[in-house]
């Protein structure tokens, strides 16, 4: 077992890989900066169809969720340290691991879409609003709700291929290039998870406490 250690250029390359990683992810905010402040208005302006329409979304698979794709974070971050310890096999198996849980994430969400489907909540003109005191409202609840989760599962797709990628890679290229690649890749995916942790509890707790 060799730890990897970055010499002066690969130190400089790993922070100028960091630092446009940094870059990208902001201008990521643009495309769930709206979706946040639509979000914010509608529950300002129109708070008890916000609410009504959040009781319509199936907590315990957002809940599930939630808990694999921390889980796959945890991956993640345990794959760059095995990697930088230089124990590639095990990293290897770490990135698998976050592959396939962000797999199982978007399995649970493509079922819960679904069953959203099913129970009218597409917001079209099929929209059921049962026990919805402002259809409007609550259809606007579940257009931010579908355009938010659908823009975050495009975003966990593409950091499930990138994560394939570096896995790939690992043992074929240099050590310190794919430590780099990991360490910038696992900035991604850890963006995806804290946009998660934002959209988790306004689109399924808001309005189901007693």
């Amino acid at each position: 077992m060799n730890e990897v250690t970055l010499d002066g250029p690969d130190t400089l390359r790993a922070y100028q890989a960091r630092l446009g990683m940094w870059i990208f992810l902001a201008t990521e905010l643009m495309f769930f900066g709206p979706v946040f402040l639509g979000y914010a208005v509608g529950r300002l302006h129109m708070p008890g169809a916000f609410t009504s329409a959040a009781r319509h979304t199936d907590v315990l698979l957002g809940a599930l969720n939630t808990v694999v794709l921390l889980s796959s974070s945890a991956a993640i971050a345990l794959a760059t340290e095995c990697q930088r310890a230089g124990v590639t096999r095990l990293a290897r198996r770490f990135l698998w691991i976050t592959a396939a849980l962000g797999a199982v994430f978007l399995a649970v969400k493509g079922y819960e879409y679904a069953k959203d489907l099913r129970e009218g909540l597409w917001p079209g003109a099929s929209f059921h609003a049962a026990d919805m005191p402002d259809p409007a409202g609550g259809r606007l609840f579940f257009f931010l709700y579908f355009f938010a989760t659908g823009l975050h599962a495009v975003h966990l797709t593409i950091g499930i291929f990138l994560v394939l990628i570096v896995s790939r890679q690992s043992g074929r290229v240099a050590a310190a290039t794919v430590l780099r690649r990991q360490e910038t890749v696992g900035l991604y995916w850890h963006f995806v998870d804290v946009v998660w942790v934002f959209l988790f509890p306004i689109l399924y707790l808001a309005g189901r406490a007693p």
